[in-house]
């Protein structure tokens, strides 16, 4: 195939995938609230660890952030935001690719497993996607730099590797630090092959200074309590062993790309004096093996959603067809090319069968008993009439008439229990309101509106012993036990594990009247009520 007619698709193909969501309704997302509450705060000039605690770094909310000042804080300001991303990073990926001067055919086929894998699934912006998102804008321009025929030590594309490197390290750790150790890698084996060690030294140095930046920019000791999880007790979150769990019970895809790159590398072994300096030889096996191994750490590290961590199938898929048509060049042949396309297509089609399979799906009709079911079909979608699921039907998501949530989805009794909380009397007659909204239903602080808490110690998520701990627990009893709020909004899912802290709950019963309660818009086993609480004025 034409290699320039094939570089034009692949930016084609990014840029269309990227703009799907913005022409389809979209149900509200679990746990989006984070995303929202974080972008808010920060168009509002809110500072991380200064205005607000939380264990990710501020980073990850910039992007969003420049959306809402665009264009407001609405949740289809984070789609829009998402578009973006996924934009820059297919064509950070695609850099990567020509910088590793893969061959035409293969770097498509791997453009195209990386859409249809991994960003065309993100249609929300998550600090898990946007750190890899980071991590690969800075390969690639450490892929670029290791392409210039001559070094400067000042080299552009060296400095904004350094940058962006520490951008993933200040939006997620783990993911963060894994793109600094295989940048350090990469650099190493370029200083030690080539004899040139001023890259690495500018490389640490930059990321020294740019983390430094950023500190002293926000709150240094927000930035030690928050970033450290300096609050006892604290628990690491990755251990050894789960590491050697994961890969030895799990990540079956992750182990077969490893054994047919092995495979691959044999060829190089006899003569491995003459090719351990060709980078074009190299580089890639270090690259993707290190993407590999990241993605081991990252299932344990990151396990929410659990399909974070698959952004190395188009990274191995890329390796691979790129050394077997090294091997075999009969399979640039246009019909083995397409043939490659079609089975691509075939292997990823559940990422995008959901979304067109309702064209294919018979009708769903209501019988006289107020059952939902496929009328004169029974097959395996359809005879079982019950489930324990205990989320909210689909039928019964609605759009709704407020500014932030326009063209979202959410289940109508969660509507019409935010039409109630909006005609409270409190809400109607007081002026400035002082509520506490532990739900996710964070775009309340736009729609009712009322002035959001601000302080270093003051956490902008509420999981116990994640977003925040003990320290922050106490100050909100505290503040309860004093009737400091005039409402209190609180989720209630008791199959997460304080994801909501159950003791201040308890709390809220105690000092405060319970007075109405709806679901929470969430899908699945993890269902939540969230319960409406007023401050007691018999005193």
């Amino acid at each position: 195939m034409n290699s320039k007619k094939l570089s034009q698709a692949e930016i084609l193909l990014i840029i269309i995938f990227a703009l799907v969501p913005l022409f389809i309704n979209l149900p509200y997302h679990i746990n989006i609230f984070l995303s929202w509450e974080g972008a808010f705060r920060m168009s509002q000039g809110q500072i991380p660890f200064r205005d607000f605690g939380s264990p990710i770094g501020g980073v990850y909310w910039i992007v969003p952030a420049v959306f809402f000042k665009i264009f407001g804080p609405q949740m289809i300001s984070l789609i829009k935001a998402q578009v973006f991303i996924n934009i820059v990073s297919g064509i950070a990926f695609r850099s990567i690719l020509n910088s590793l001067k893969f061959n035409p055919n293969a770097k498509f086929i791997a453009v195209i497993v990386f859409i249809l894998s991994y960003s065309f699934i993100n249609f929300w912006p998550w600090y898990n996607h946007s750190v890899i998102v980071y991590e690969l804008i800075a390969l690639s321009f450490l892929l670029k730099h290791f392409n210039r025929e001559k070094y400067t030590y000042l080299d552009r594309q060296l400095i904004f590797s350094s940058f962006f490197s520490v951008c993933a390290f200040l939006t997620k750790q783990d993911a963060g630090a894994m793109t600094i150790i295989i940048c350090v890698i990469l650099l190493l084996y370029i200083s030690i092959t080539e004899n040139k060690w001023a890259s690495l030294s500018i490389y640490v140095l930059a990321i020294l200074i740019f983390t430094s930046i950023y500190i002293f920019a926000t709150d240094s000791l927000g930035f030690g309590y928050w970033f450290n999880h300096g609050q006892s007790p604290h628990n690491s979150r990755v251990h050894l062993s789960d590491l050697v769990e994961e890969f030895l019970s799990a990540s079956q895809w992750i182990k077969f790309y490893m054994f047919l790159m092995i495979l691959l590398s044999f060829r190089y072994l006899a003569g491995w004096k003459n090719y351990i300096k060709d980078k074009k030889v190299v580089i890639p096996i270090l690259l993707t093996f290190g993407i590999l191994t990241e993605a081991v750490i990252f299932a344990v590290t990151s396990y929410v959603p659990p399909d974070n961590n698959i952004f190395f199938h188009a990274f191995a898929i890329g390796f691979i067809l790129n050394a077997i048509i090294d091997l075999n060049p009969v399979i640039q042949k246009s019909s083995y090319f397409i043939t490659t396309l079609f089975l691509v297509l075939l292997w990823w089609s559940p990422n995008y069968w959901k979304y067109t399979k309702i064209i294919f799906t018979p009708a769903k009709t209501k019988s006289k008993s107020g059952i939902i079911s496929t009328e004169n079909i029974v097959d395996r979608n359809s005879y079982i009439l019950h489930n324990d699921d205990p989320g909210i039907p689909p039928e019964e998501w609605k759009t709704c008439n407020f500014s932030t949530l326009a063209r979202i989805t959410l289940p109508a009794s969660t509507i019409d229990g935010i039409n109630r909380i909006k005609q409270l009397n409190l809400i109607r007659n007081i002026k400035n309101p002082v509520i506490l909204n532990m739900s996710e239903l964070t775009t309340l602080a736009v729609e009712i509106p009322y002035k959001l808490e601000t302080g270093r110690d003051y956490p902008l998520w509420f999981h116990l012993g994640v977003g925040m701990f003990n320290r922050q627990a106490e100050m909100f009893e505290s503040r309860i036990s004093k009737s400091y709020y005039d409402l209190v909004l609180f989720e209630y899912i008791p199959s997460l594990n304080n994801f909501y802290p159950f003791r201040v709950r308890d709390k809220l019963l105690n000092y405060y009247n319970p007075i109405d309660s709806f679901p929470a818009p969430r899908k699945g086993e993890t269902q939540g009520i969230i319960e409406v609480f007023q401050k007691k004025t018999d005193k």
